[in-house]
């Protein structure tokens, strides 16, 4: 734990002699209601969300960590006029897909904002299973057999979420990640929507290539990392891979047991998100 909270340490004071320079973006304003008339919706049992760490409608234990990471990464991302940002961690096992998902459940209920999560990570897809539903079409399917996109994204009735699930996997995914048709999708998730975050869960930055391959799409980067389980030469190595891709917003120290933590302690072990240039 003190090795990798020295490095992570290490670099927040790295990145805040790199702080961006703030832009004249105006004051997000409250979107209209969305209808999701060609979104299908579907209802996931609140048990299936406890169950599987997620936020959910009503008090979870979790909830107050992930407002506070919400708030440091909408204050970096508004500041920049930046939506469009990609969770991802050294290696696999460190909580990445939930940090993403709740991430983006704790954004969809502000209420100047509106969220696609899209799971990217095509080798190994997971946020389908971590909302208790069966694999079905996704990214992969739009990107491989030309499955329109509207056909795809999903409702799941949390705040104003919409999810892009993965598909089916794919050993071509730093190649799908490239291609022209996800290089315009990427444009259109970004620019259709003042008021949409886009939120992309990506595989392991050091077991793939996709983040390196597909980081000139993003804004910023989150970090994920894990105690008792991430390395400090990993951390430093991605740090390092990562260098001249897109901004790292900060790093999130994933900690198990947090529903046993008190909220004071939770607060000193959230990330605190700092500015990198490109």
């Amino acid at each position: 734990m003190d090795k990798l909270q020295s490095a992570m340490d290490r670099f927040k004071a790295q990145q805040a002699t790199q702080t961006a320079p703030r832009s004249n973006a105006p004051q997000a304003v409250a979107p209209a209601a969305i209808v999701y008339s060609r979104t299908r919706s579907i209802a996931i049992q609140e048990d299936v969300l406890r169950g599987h760490r997620l936020l959910t409608g009503h008090d979870s234990p979790f909830a107050d960590v992930y407002k506070i990471l919400r708030t440091q990464v909408l204050h970096r991302l508004r500041e920049n006029g930046w939506n469009m940002l990609g969770v991802t961690s050294p290696r696999d096992g460190a909580g990445k897909t939930l940090t993403a998902i709740n991430l983006a459940i704790a954004t969809a209920t502000e209420p100047t904002q509106t969220v696609l999560l899209v799971d990217a990570d095509l080798r190994a897809p997971q946020i389908h299973e971590e909302f208790g539903l069966e694999q079905g079409p996704g990214l992969t399917e739009f990107l491989l057999d030309g499955r329109p996109i509207e056909e795809l994204l999903l409702y799941p009735g949390l705040g104003r979420l919409v999810v892009l699930p993965g598909g089916r996997g794919t050993e071509q995914s730093a190649e799908l990640l490239t291609s022209p048709r996800m290089t315009a999708l990427g444009k259109e998730l970004k620019h259709r929507y003042a008021s949409r975050i886009v939120i992309f869960d990506l595989p392991p930055v050091l077991e793939r290539a996709d983040v390196l391959a597909f980081s000139p799409q993003l804004d910023a980067l989150l970090l994920v990392v894990e105690d008792g389980r991430t390395l400090e030469p990993d951390l430093q190595q991605a740090l390092q891979a990562l260098k001249g891709s897109a901004p790292i917003l900060g790093t999130v120290l994933n900690k198990v047991g947090y529903d046993q933590l008190s909220l004071s302690k939770a607060k000193r072990l959230a990330p605190t998100a700092q500015n990198q240039t490109r």
